[in-house]
């Protein structure tokens, strides 16, 4: 398969931003969000960009993590699904096509002055623009790279030249009042202008084209973001000045207006010509991107099938194109400019509360495929505040915004319970949600395992062994997958121990395409042979390739029969009210004993510690670790670790308690009694005397850990050596 040539270098793709910004944002719509706030529309603008931020991040980070993917759509319904997939990619769509109509009743209004068009016909001038830029589309006479840089360049010229004329000029009565309608009017404004900086993610679905990717798209989406919020704060603030509010209110070229006031008729014919070029420029832009949501759409089962059908002769989609048309000429004739404006940016603010859930959801679950080169920073405080924010501008926007959002959420999952039903694909959360996520965004099935066996027999190199009494999956995060493999011998009951590489792929990779062992793969099954013929352990290997990681290791489990499952671990096991990570989610579904290996790298295991929280039965827990004493020929001690409270005669009756149950024991084993009212402190003292340390897992997450889904496991993070947690089943 040919992949796309990377060529696009970082000036190159700021640019590709700037374009996919600069148009109605600061051309058309400063008038109206003046309307709401007054001469502090430029603050508006500011504080949108600020809001912006979070999702620009978190799209980077998406976009790194898969840089051959195109756009949000895809990444919404890898973390949601098919069914919010749909509905987002409804929302897309329409905002997109929103957008491309409002830029094109701003081109006819700024095309009015040059060619003495009276404004009431701009709406038909608007729908000659969008039949032209519609044929354009399907001939394919589309690819206006340079003409784009060349537009955009024009551009930033002239609003250069206008706002270092304009900025001396600026007079200080006309930006009074500050702000007009208090803080409801300036968040109003927000909102309103938030559709503004929809651009600044689009390049997202270049980045299979992008030089460096990993260091380039998260640095142009963060200059372009800068760069177009410096423009529009600077111009807002030269047209609020220059031009009284009254008259700035209702005028839909502002742009146009001050040049004129400025530099005369002249240099406002001029900056009109440009406006021109700019919105057209944008317009065309939109509607390619636009039409492509409902032809991805078609191709994933999600929408009617004639929308994924390209034309023979010009390779376009033809159906998608018309059908996009048809919907903004349907705009453009209906819906005044200030109506658009406020539905654009609602479905977009929808888009980038989206975006920055997916990041919480996809780094949560820890997904094995999703594996970002960039990571957001301030995580997760930077993504909550943008979810914040965008439910606080949604609130501003009124009530048709909220409404037209909930239609299209009906309209969604209509289209996806009637055409949608055959996609087998499902999100991330769905594999890892708790119960109230599962309730909220999908109603689960629970009669999967047939196909998941069969899928996974399907996929496997060979046979696996049914005499396993241990199961180790290795999920490639992995310390090392001997020591792993070698512990699981330790502590299994019988002889066999199998071995599976499992690989988690998205639920748009079909599994056959990878079903090859990679070099990596070849080599853990090359090491893993030597440690059976050195050690004499029968260990056996497999690998498989999975959309479900989690449901896979509990099947392989099931499948063998097996008594252990050894995993791999680095201290952590979310367990969030909506979400949590495989291994949470194996805790609470694997039937067999569950132990998880934290590597601290130590490899001759010499003396053993086991320390048991209360309420656990301590006999079986010895024996497991017996068992490992025996293997490796280590010593053992048990400990328990007592408060200053505690009773001198119940602190005997521990001692003999235990003594009795260390002297039935076949290994050399003593008992030590620590009295500290820090036991995370004096175990990670004492730990840093012994190779290995034995925990029982938790009875059961606290609610504060349940509601965050920190999950974490201190006495584990704070031991200087490896650690071994169990969880018995029986």
């Amino acid at each position: 398969m040919k992949k796309l040539e990377r060529s696009l270098s970082l000036p190159y793709v700021i640019a590709i931003s700037i374009g996919g910004m600069l148009g109605s944002g600061i051309f058309v719509l400063p008038g109206f969000a003046a309307s709401l706030t007054g001469s502090s529309v430029w603050l508006a603008y500011l504080i949108g960009a600020i809001c912006v931020f979070p999702a620009a991040l978190s799209k980077s980070e998406l976009a790194t993590a898969m840089p051959a993917s195109g756009g949000t759509y895809v990444y919404i319904e890898r973390a949601f699904g098919p069914l919010f997939g749909t509905i987002s990619g409804l929302g897309l769509w329409i905002s997109l096509l929103l957008k491309s109509s409002f830029a094109l009743i701003g081109l006819g209004a700024y095309l009015s002055v040059l060619i003495n068009v009276d404004d009431s016909l701009s709406k038909i001038v608007a729908l000659g623009f969008l039949l032209f830029i519609l044929l354009l589309n399907i001939f394919g006479v589309k690819k206006v790279g340079k003409v784009q840089l060349y537009i955009v360049s024009l551009s930033l010229i002239a609003l250069g030249v206008v706002f270092f004329i304009g900025f001396p000029l600026v007079k200080p009565e006309l930006l009074s009042p500050f702000m007009s309608n208090g803080n409801t009017g300036l968040i109003s404004a927000i909102a309103f202008v938030y559709i503004s900086y929809s651009g600044v993610i689009k390049i997202a679905a270049i980045a299979g084209e992008i030089k460096n990717p990993n260091k380039n798209l998260p640095l142009a989406m963060l200059l372009s973001l800068l760069s177009i919020a410096a423009i529009y704060v600077f111009i807002a603030f030269v047209l609020v000045g220059n031009i009284p509010l009254n008259s700035l209110s209702v005028d839909i070229k502002p742009i146009h207006t001050v040049s004129k006031i400025l530099g005369g008729e002249h240099f406002g014919y001029v900056i009109a010509g440009v406006g021109v070029l700019t919105l057209m420029s944008g317009a065309n832009s939109g509607v390619l991107a636009s039409s492509r949501f409902p032809f991805a759409m078609a191709r994933d089962l999600l929408m009617p099938s004639f929308f994924s059908k390209i034309h023979s002769k010009h390779l376009t989609p033809v159906a998608a194109i018309l059908f996009t048309g048809g919907l903004m000429a349907l705009v453009i004739v209906f819906l005044d400019v200030v109506k658009i404006a406020k539905l654009a940016s609602a479905f977009m603010v929808m888009m980038f509360i989206s975006v920055n859930f997916c990041v919480i959801i996809l780094r949560e679950t820890s997904a094995q495929w999703y594996n970002p080169s960039y990571k957001s920073p301030f995580y997760p405080f930077l993504q909550i505040f943008g979810i914040l924010s965008g439910f606080l501008l949604l609130v501003f926007l009124g009530l048709l915004p909220f409404l037209s959002i909930l239609i299209i959420s009906i309209i969604g999952g209509l289209v996806y319970l009637i055409i949608g039903k055959d996609a087998t694909r499902t999100g991330v959360l769905r594999n890892y949600g708790h119960v109230p996520a599962l309730f909220l965004f999908y109603k689960k099935n629970l009669n999967t395992s047939a196909n998941s066996k069969q899928t996974i027999s399907s996929s496997l190199d060979g046979k696996l062994t049914s005499e396993a009494g241990a199961i180790v999956p290795l999920l490639g995060n992995e310390y090392s997958a001997e020591m792993l493999s070698e512990i699981a011998s330790a502590i299994n009951p019988k002889k066999s121990v199998q071995v599976v590489n499992i690989t988690e792929v998205p639920n748009q990779t079909f599994l056959d395409a990878l079903n090859v062992d990679s070099p990596k793969i070849q080599s853990i099954e090359r090491r893993l042979k030597r440690l059976s013929k050195l050690k004499g352990l029968e260990i056996d290997f497999e690998s498989v390739v999975t959309h479900e990681v989690s449901n896979t290791v509990a099947h392989l489990s099931n499948q063998i029969s097996c008594d252990w499952l050894v995993m791999g671990w680095s201290g952590k096991a979310h367990s969030g009210l909506l979400i949590r990570n495989p291994i949470g989610w194996l805790l609470t579904h694997v039937n067999s004993n569950f132990a998880l290996f934290k590597d601290n790298g130590i490899q001759n295991i010499g003396k053993v510690l086991i320390a048991l929280r209360p309420g656990r039965k301590d006999k079986n827990f010895l024996i497991v670790a017996e068992r490992l004493c025996n293997f490796y020929g280590a010593s053992l001690t048990l400990l328990h670790i007592v408060p200053p409270s505690f009773s001198k005669k119940a602190t005997k009756k521990m001692e003999e308690k235990s003594t009795s149950l260390l002297s039935g024991l076949k290994t050399t084993a003593d008992l030590k009694i620590v009295v500290s009212e820090d036991p995370l402190n004096s175990i990670a003292s004492i730990s840093s005397e012994y190779d290995l340390l034995i925990l029982g897992a938790p009875e059961k997450d606290s609610w504060i850990s349940l509601l965050l889904g920190t999950g974490r496991d201190k006495f584990t993070e704070s031991s200087a050596c490896s650690v071994l947690r169990i969880t018995m089943k029986n």
